[in-house]
């Protein structure tokens, strides 16, 4: 079995890949609208949306998010589907360029307030600062797998729960394992893993947010899409 590197160790490495905003993959990975392609990149929003609004209706909850913030917006894929339909959108990012581009992006479809938020990868708690309790959706998609271990990604999900509002909801996916060792998250080699460093199983995610705060209400799988594969979508209600 190949040792796994220490967690400051794929914290930097992180911070690096990140920070760099250079490579031939970096506007894919981090989902720039010239990174995925036009259709991919439309496709990522409007499927996020159409779920999350799902979970809104089984929940009794308003069609609308209110005020939005998005941890790990990327070039907003996401943001261009919620915002238009959000009161305000908070973008946040650790990676500069993706909230400058995120916040870009937004302006372009729509004229909801939009707030840029940079995330310091190893004190992400700092942004909660001035912040606590102002969110009524938490949105975290395709950044859960990019952590550099489970308690980094279980960071993210105790920061929702200080966020949000009463009855607010997270919107996180996570990748799930399976029975596959394949499938187990990757400690170390950030660079050749991102896309897989942390996994959950899928009842496992559901306690572990129990623990951070938040009651998980529904699920739902996405065995696979065009980018990727094992995504498991949660609507997690603090209460």
């Amino acid at each position: 079995m190949v040792p796994a590197q220490g967690i400051s160790r794929r914290i930097a490495d992180a911070r690096t890949y990140w920070s760099s905003s250079s490579g031939a993959a970096w506007p894919a990975d981090s989902h720039w609208r010239n990174g995925l392609g036009d259709e991919a990149w439309l496709e990522v929003g409007r499927d996020h949306l159409a779920i999350y609004q799902r979970f809104a209706k089984g929940l009794d909850l308003p069609s609308g998010p209110g005020r939005v913030i998005e941890w790990g917006c990327g070039g907003g894929a996401n943001a261009v589907a919620f915002a238009p339909i959000a009161s305000k959108f908070l973008a946040a990012d650790v990676a500069p360029d993706s909230v400058t581009e995120c916040v870009r992006q937004v302006q372009v479809v729509c004229q909801t307030p939009v707030e840029p938020v940079h995330v310091d990868i190893e004190n992400p708690e700092r942004a909660v600062d001035g912040r606590e309790a102002s969110c009524d959706t938490f949105l975290c998609l395709y950044v859960i797998e990019l952590t550099a271990g489970a308690e980094e990604a279980l960071r993210i999900v105790r920061i929702a729960e200080q966020l949000l509002v009463s009855g607010g909801m997270a919107f996180i996916q996570v990748k799930y394992r399976t029975a596959d060792r394949r499938t187990r998250g990757h400690r170390r080699d950030y660079r050749r893993n991102l896309a897989n460093m942390t996994t959950f199983g899928i009842d496992e995610f559901w306690l572990r947010a129990i623990d951070c705060g938040l009651n998980p209400k529904l699920i739902t799988l996405v065995p696979r899409n065009r980018l990727d594969t094992r995504y498991a979508y949660y609507a997690l209600i603090k209460p």
